[in-house]
């Protein structure tokens, strides 16, 4: 039997899944529900289902950065989304990142269950019940006609990164902004998080956050008005010297020198 999770931030909707869909006959139980992106992501973690059936539009939850995240860490979990959200720029990006099936509220019941005959079908002939959180070093067998799971790993791993690095350049001037902060935001360990920066950019995440503390830094630098120190704490460093020191490690200038040519 495959183990499943249903996520949803409706409780109707959770008891009807549970009680009406014919689990036995598709060959699947039900392993746990969960009442928003957080607690489901969680219980994805700790039981590593083989399937998740979920809905993307929930209270503090970015949906498509929780799919790539879930599709990141564990490629060979099967996701279909069951939602009221009728955006296909949204479904599209939700597919790219390896969702077998998008659904909408309210959806029949054979259409449920075609979503669960094609995610078992996927997880039988993959052929085999190898952990789940084995990463896209190991690929696996994938229907034919759907996406790879490298292609599914490339893909969610993309989509992290350029969340990860929104998110920084909105807070890079927060002196204390860490990795954990970042991968909070994406839902994702820091530890994968700097192997996924380190794969996608080259960089690692304090390279990253240095070279947009300098950028955030030569905008003030054109304002005549602010003094060095001033653009110093504005962009997040803790001293002046520390920031003449990085600066010029990354321009070749020191501020005031990079001031002097504006």
């Amino acid at each position: 039997m495959y183990r499943v999770i249903l996520v949803d931030d409706e409780r109707l909707i959770l008891q009807g899944l549970t009680r009406v869909l014919p689990w036995e006959k598709l060959g699947c139980a039900v392993a746990g529900t969960a009442h928003d992106g957080l607690s489901g992501l969680a219980l994805i973690r700790s039981e590593r289902p083989d399937i998740v059936l979920t809905d993307i539009r929930m209270p503090n939850m970015d949906g498509l950065t929780m799919l790539a995240a879930i599709h990141s860490e564990f490629p060979r979990i099967q996701t279909s989304v069951l939602t009221a959200y009728r955006d296909f720029d949204y479904a599209r990006e939700a597919i790219r990142l390896g969702v077998c099936r998008y659904l909408l509220k309210p959806s029949k019941m054979d259409e449920l269950e075609e979503a669960f005959r094609v995610m078992t079908e996927r997880l039988t002939q993959m052929g085999d019940r190898a952990p789940l959180a084995a990463g896209p070093e190991e690929p696996s067998p994938c229907p034919p006609g759907s996406l790879t799971e490298d292609e599914t790993v490339a893909a969610a791993g993309n989509h992290l990164v350029q969340a990860a690095l929104a998110y920084m350049r909105a807070h890079c001037t927060e002196p204390h902004l860490a990795l954990t902060d970042v991968a909070d935001h994406v839902y994702v360990s820091q530890w994968h998080l700097s192997k996924l920066l380190n794969r996608e950019t080259g960089q690692g995440f304090f390279d990253i956050l240095g070279a947009m503390r300098i950028e955030e830094a030569k905008k003030m630098l054109a304002d005549p008005l602010l003094r060095i120190h001033q653009v110093a704490e504005a962009a997040g460093y803790a001293d002046v010297s520390h920031f003449s020191k990085h600066f010029k490690k990354v321009t070749g200038q020191t501020p005031g020198e990079y001031r002097a040519r504006l």
